[in-house]
């Protein structure tokens, strides 16, 4: 695969839109990082967070997004770094890119921990999510089945901890709630 030979370079977001649509890659700083297929038990909580968020924001100016959809963390400035969370919320329909992805920071990320990305989620994406300005960043893990909720507030991440049996607040959307119960009930045990 032609793209897999060009990870030492430096690419950027015309790059990535010359690749083929059949593979799944996320470019940070220009290091291009290819992406696994979600497991089961990662399909599963992503549906069940989504379809939360859904139902919450139908008739609200913000809007609920699931992976592949592509965020362009820089575009102002090098458009080196696409990242592709699994889940997102948008409140400002201008960063909408016409339907192929988002420009500028999301108002609300989530992630969903994966052997393979749980170290890049917990730190690189975390130091990426917290610089580009991305109000509220959630870490799910599946095998402890808890949430990590990180709200900036001053340029930090404030970090709440969510169990399975907690109902989480998503801080920027005034009233809206997941019932984490609800999230990891009957999940597969194919972490």
């Amino acid at each position: 695969m032609e793209t897999a030979r060009k990870l030492e370079e430096h690419y950027t977001y015309a790059d990535y839109c010359t690749w083929p649509e059949d593979e799944r890659w996320e470019l940070i700083n220009g290091v291009a990082y290819a992406m696994a297929t979600p497991t089961e038990a990662h399909q599963h909580i992503s549906i069940a967070i989504s379809t939360g968020l859904f139902s919450f924001l139908r008739g609200k100016p913000c809007r609920v997004y699931a992976a592949p959809f592509s965020v362009r963390l820089n575009a102002d400035a090098g458009d080196d770094t696409v990242v592709e969370p699994d889940i997102l919320v948008v409140c400002d329909e201008k960063k909408l890119e016409g339907g192929k992805g988002v420009v500028g920071a999301p108002d609300l990320i989530v992630e969903i921990l994966s052997p393979s990305t749980a170290k890049h989620d917990r730190i690189v994406k975390f130091d990426l999510y917290l610089h580009s300005g991305v109000r509220e960043y959630w870490i799910v893990d599946p095998d402890s089945k808890t949430v990590s909720a990180h709200v900036l507030d001053n340029g930090r991440y404030y970090i709440t901890r969510y169990a399975e049996t907690d109902t989480a607040p998503v801080h920027i959307l005034e009233g809206c709630t997941i019932d984490l119960a609800e999230v990891f009930e009957g999940l597969p045990d194919n972490t």
